[in-house]
């Protein structure tokens, strides 16, 4: 399974990161890394969750997750 990670900036200068491919996985983080790696934390345990319960395929184990460029840029 392959994750793509939307960030941006809020505000109050926290940043929020979203797994596009798994709705209502996202977390805040003080910094971008946190965002991310907070992120990255939640999918993983939601696509543990889904397949313990026969929602998933245990293949969905193999995660992977990107960036696109354009949110990298700039930021």
């Amino acid at each position: 399974m392959h994750l793509t990670i939307e960030l941006d900036r809020e505000d109050d200068g926290r940043w929020i990161a979203e797994a596009l491919e798994l709705p209502g996985v996202m977390c805040y983080g003080q910094t971008r890394d946190e965002a991310i790696s907070n992120t990255e934390r939640l999918a993983i345990e939601v696509i543990a969750d889904r397949i313990a319960h026969g929602e998933m395929a245990s293949s969905a184990l193999a995660v992977s997750f990107s960036i696109p460029d354009e949110q990298l840029a700039g930021q």
